[in-house]
């Protein structure tokens, strides 16, 4: 069976986004600094549709990343927004050409039909929760693994039900102080991980994780 497999960036005091989260803002604040390891990278940017970057030992990181992924899962939070959909004018923070380009399910508790971007990338949205999720997901990659994109409370409803097979952690030396935090749920001391690689790199260390329960 395909592998689900989470990636994030979080800060050394262990958030994953900032405080004061909204529509022109959805990172939070200081939450931009969790990714500007990745900004300058020329395999990040050509994903993007720019020009120019460096390449450095991140570089092989985000490139293991995205091998074999055949589907993507991700909360509402993550897609953008909360609550109902009013009149499906929103269609999320991503932009008329969504970095994807794969099949994307969202978990929320609000109906609306399949989303059809530019690009390949398709958002098709799953009231049924995270089993629900997974499976049209899996179904959808053929084969390869899916990847788990978040936002935290997603990534913790997975984590918390042994369904994640892999965590990669993308460490950033920053303090938010406040924000959303990942590990903040008691459930998961039952989980464990098994260090599978660590790798540093400019501006961040990553941490890569088998998991277990």
């Amino acid at each position: 069976m395909s592998m689900l497999r989470y990636s994030v960036s979080i800060s050394l005091d262990g958030f994953v986004a900032g405080a004061n989260q909204g529509p022109d803002h959805p990172l939070g604040d200081g939450g931009e600094r969790l990714h500007q390891w990745m900004r300058g990278l020329a395999v990040w940017r050509q994903q993007a549709g720019l020009e120019g970057g460096e390449t450095n030992a991140s570089t092989a990181v985000l490139e293991e990343e995205d091998r074999n992924i055949g589907a993507i899962i991700m909360g509402r939070n993550m897609f953008g927004g909360t609550g109902d959909w009013g009149d499906g004018s929103w269609r999320g923070w991503w932009g008329a050409n969504p970095p994807f380009h794969m099949p994307v399910f969202v978990v929320t508790h609000h109906a609306r039909p399949v989303l059809v971007m530019d690009g390949g990338t398709t958002f098709t949205f799953v009231e049924g929760g995270i089993l629900a999720a997974l499976d049209l997901a899996r179904e959808a990659a053929h084969g390869a693994d899916v990847a788990l994109s978040g936002g935290a409370g997603t990534a913790k409803q997975y984590l918390v039900a042994g369904l994640v097979d892999e965590v990669a952690l993308h460490l950033v030396p920053t303090f938010l102080g406040e924000g959303v935090r990942l590990f903040d749920d008691p459930r998961l001391r039952d989980v464990s991980f098994e260090i599978l690689r660590v790798v540093a790199a400019p501006d961040v260390t990553h941490l890569t994780y088998r998991v277990g329960s």
